[in-house]
C-alpha cells in the first residue's frame, strides 16, 4: 500500500498542522484565567505549544529561554508570543520574571549529559524546585519524562501512573528528582500542579519515526534491540498539554502523555520501506522489555490523538524522500543503559 494521505510539504505547512487548535483546546484555553508563561520555550516542543496557545485565544503567551541560537525567538515574535531572554538557572533572573497565573515548565537537559552530569541535575532537579518556590501562587504544568519508569514487558502495555518508578541512568534520575521537588512544593505551598510524564513525541524534523525512516532511506542498519516504542504526534502532545491546567491540584497530579499503541520498530521500518520502495536493513533481536507508557488515563479524559501512527509514517517518509529539513537531533531511543 502506497501513500494515501496528503503530505506536509514544508515547515510552514508542518507548523500550521501542529498548531491549529481543536474545539477542546479552544474551550480549555478559554477557561484559563490570565496569561501563560512557558519556561524553556526555545526547545524542540516549546514553539509548538506557544503558537497553539496563541491560536487558541490565550490572553497572552510569554516565552522564556536563553535563545542561544537564532531562529526560535524570531519565529515566536512573529506569531505574537512575548519573548524574554533569561538564564533560568540564575536566581535573580528568575525572580525578575513577571507574575503570571499559569506556568508551563518545559526546560530540561538530556542529550550530551554524559560527561556533564551536573548540568542535567541542575536543570532537571534544582530548577523545578526554584520555579515552584518563585511561582507558588500560580498553576504549574511540569513536563517531565517517561524515562522515570522501569522497562516493562511488551504485553503489559506500558507503565501506568501508579506503577513503581525505577529510573535508569543520571538523566532519568534527575527527572525523578524534579518531580519530587514539584510534589514537595506543591504540597508545602498548596500550589496546584500537574506532572506530565512525556514519552517520545514526533514531528517531521525529529522523533523516533523520523530516526527509523531516515535509516531506511539511507539504507543504514537499524538496531531493533529496543524493539518497541510509544509515539505521539507533536501537535497532539501539545494539544494535551494545553488542556492540562484544569488538572492541576495539590498534591500534584501525575499523568502519562504518549500515544495509545505499542509500536514495533521492525514493523515501522517495514512500512516505511514499502512506501519508499526500499528493503530495511535490520540488525539485532527485540528485547523482552522496553520503555513504554500506558496512556489510558489521558485518553479517557481528553480523547484519542487526531493523527494516526500510519499518517505520521507516511508524512515522515514523504518528507525524508523529498529532502525535508531535519533538526539533526537523533532521539537515541535505542539506548537501554540511560546514557544519552
Amino acid at each position: 500500500m502506497g501513500y494515501t494521505v496528503e503530505p506536509l510539504k514544508d515547515e510552514q505547512e508542518l507548523m500550521a498542522q501542529m498548531t491549529t487548535p481543536s474545539e477542546k483546546v479552544r474551550d480549555a484555553v478559554a477557561s484559563m484565567d490570565g496569561e501563560v508563561m512557558i519556561l524553556g520555550v526555545g526547545g524542540k516542543m516549546g514553539p509548538t505549544i506557544a503558537e497553539l496557545l496563541m491560536k487558541s485565544g490565550a490572553k497572552e503567551v510569554i516565552g522564556v529561554s536563553r535563545f542561544p541560537k537564532p531562529g526560535p525567538q524570531e519565529y515566536l515574535d512573529r506569531v505574537g508570543v512575548t519573548t524574554v531572554k533569561c538564564d533560568l538557572l540564575e536566581r535573580d533572573a528568575l525572580a525578575k520574571l513577571p507574575d503570571v497565573p499559569n506556568i508551563i515548565l518545559a526546560a530540561g537537559f538530556k542529550f550530551g549529559a554524559t560527561g556533564k552530569e551536573s548540568l542535567p541535575w541542575a536543570m532537571n532537579t534544582l530548577l523545578p524546585g526554584e520555579v515552584m518556590q518563585r511561582f507558588r501562587n500560580s498553576r504549574v504544568v511540569y513536563i517531565s519524562s517517561g524515562n522515570v519508569y522501569r522497562f516493562t514487558t511488551i504485553a503489559s502495555g506500558g507503565a501506568s501512573e501508579t506503577d513503581p518508578v525505577d529510573p535508569i541512568g543520571e538523566y532519568a534520575q534527575s527527572r525523578l528528582g524534579g518531580e519530587r521537588a514539584v510534589e514537595f512544593y506543591a504540597d508545602r505551598h498548596s500550589t496546584p500542579s500537574t506532572i506530565v510524564r512525556l514519552f517520545y513525541s514526533t514531528e517531521l524534523r525529529y522523533g523516533i519515526i523520523c530516526d527509523v525512516v531516515g535509516k531506511v532511506f539511507k539504507r543504514q542498519p537499524l538496531n531493533v534491540t529496543m524493539g518497541h516504542v510509544n509515539q505521539i504526534w507533536q501537535g497532539d502532545a501539545a494539544s494535551y498539554i494545553a488542556q492540562c491546567f484544569p488538572l492541576c491540584d495539590s498534591p500534584a497530579k501525575t499523568i502519562n502523555l504518549t500515544g495509545p499503541e505499542v509500536l514495533s520498530v521492525r514493523d515501522t521500518a517495514r512500512r516505511a520501506g514499502e512506501l519508499m520502495g526500499i528493503e530495511p536493513v535490520i540488525e539485532g533481536q527485540e528485547s523482552a522489555t522496553a520503555l513504554l507508557g500506558n496512556s489510558t488515563q489521558i485518553m479517557d479524559m481528553m480523547g484519542q490523538p487526531a493523527v494516526s501512527i500510519d499518517t505520521i509514517i507516511q508524512w515522515a517518509s514523504w518528507w525524508i524522500e523529498h529532502g525535508g529539513t531535519s533538526l539533526g537531533k537523533p532521539t537515541k531511543f535505542e539506548v537501554r543503559d540511560g546514557r544519552f
